[in-house]
């Protein structure tokens, strides 16, 4: 799921290098699958050969789709942005549902009642658009309260899923709790990742993203299992989305990290299922002096809290991890990499173990425990409380 700031005259050319960029990270962001046939694509011939029928043809739409929707809801920002600009007005969208229904779609007739429902509970219009592709799955593009968000339909639990996470309307929010998930089929490991004896792994997140979080209660659980024999961290996107909390609790993060190791672990499990910062740094024993003093420090270094008062940017920079966000290509939250090389793997703590533990030269012991293999919900709550969807839904 990517969600984009309303744009307005000022932001015509930044917009429109902006949302070039942005379907270029979703190409480049895609599914490992869709990366080997970039690089191999005799390898890739092969293999999908030996498939059966039904599995190629299930894989083939997933990327497409969300090709389709950047490029639609890139044209529909260029558009405002241009009528604003010629206008000489700012935009102002109203919000409304727009449900996207392309040619080939299985589910569309299904999932159409349930997105004029969830228009109707939201109060706001609803539109139906086609696309000149063949697609197998719906999507929508929904204007809010001047978020605009786009993402992919898989069914009625990850659709009101995702829009009591953009909402947190209390009635979508309570009929998305009554639903049950879908068994998805875990994602492969990826095996092109460089080997070492040593593995490196980083997840970029934004502290207050929900799919951050969700990747962060299956994550904590593997750097429980492998901290010891991996350099596990967690880093973060160049950019603050949801508040002056999110920057605090990054610093909270990064800090305890950086200087109270051995209490970052126990801080994660807590903040994931909590959301409360403060009452886990008590909880799980974190020096606040030593906090304190590395928080005021990391301010005055990174100018976090100037730049985010000052910033005249919908979204404030948040430049701890810039450099290292550079290189593994972060622009969403969750992005993971292991070694150097950016991976898409399930957002469950077995398929991230099997990620990693693949980079090692020799696999350590621990390799061999099976942890959950139960896709983590978004948001803040228990671990293995629920599951997620698979969809590579992020906040960027």
């Amino acid at each position: 799921m990517l969600i984009f700031p309303n744009l307005n005259k000022n932001y015509l050319v930044k917009s429109t290098i902006c949302y070039l960029n942005t379907l270029t990270k979703i190409i480049s962001m895609s599914k490992r699958r869709f990366k080997k046939m970039e690089e191999s694509k005799k390898e890739e011939e092969r293999k999908e050969a030996e498939k059966p029928k039904e599995a190629k043809e299930a894989r083939k739409p997933q990327l497409l789709l969300t090709i389709v929707l950047a490029v639609i809801f890139f044209v529909i920002g260029f558009i405002s942005a241009s009528i604003a600009g010629f206008g000489g007005l700012s935009v102002k969208s109203n919000d409304q549902l727009i449900f996207i229904s392309p040619p080939g779609c299985t589910s569309c007739a299904q999932m159409e009642p349930i997105a004029m429902e969830i228009a109707k509970t939201l109060n706001i219009p609803f539109v139906k658009t086609g696309f000149g592709q063949q697609v197998t799955n719906p999507g929508f593009i929904l204007i809010y309260k001047n978020i605009s968000t786009i993402a992919g339909v898989g069914d009625e639990y990850t659709f009101k899923t995702q829009i009591c996470l953009i909402t947190n309307n209390t009635e979508i929010c309570n009929q998305a709790k009554k639903l049950t998930p879908t068994t998805e089929e875990e994602e492969v490991t990826p095996t092109n990742v460089p080997k070492s004896d040593r593995p490196e792994a980083h997840v970029f997140i934004m502290s207050h993203c929900p799919y951050g979080v969700q990747f962060l209660k299956a994550y904590v659980q593997v750097m429980e299992l492998l901290g010891n024999k991996a350099d596990l961290s967690v880093n973060f996107v160049p950019y603050i989305m949801h508040g002056e909390e999110e920057m605090i609790h990054n610093t909270h993060m990064y800090c305890i990290q950086k200087e109270q190791k051995e209490k970052f672990t126990s801080y994660i499990r807590c903040f994931v299922e909590s959301g409360d910062s403060d009452g886990c740094i008590a909880k799980v024993g974190v020096d606040k002096a030593k906090l304190d003093a590395c928080i005021n420090a990391t301010d005055q270094q990174y100018q976090l809290t100037k730049t985010f008062s000052e910033s005249k940017e919908r979204f404030p920079p948040y430049p701890i991890d810039s450099e290292l966000a550079n290189v593994y290509g972060a622009r969403g939250s969750p992005t993971f990499g292991i070694n150097g090389k950016q991976v898409s793997v399930s957002r469950s703590a077995e398929a991230i173990k099997q990620a990693i533990c693949n980079a090692f030269n020799n696999p350590p012991p621990e390799c061999n425990q099976k942890l959950s293999s139960t896709n983590e919900a978004p948001g803040f709550g228990k671990i293995g409380a629920g599951s997620g969807s698979t969809s590579g839904s992020q906040c960027g």
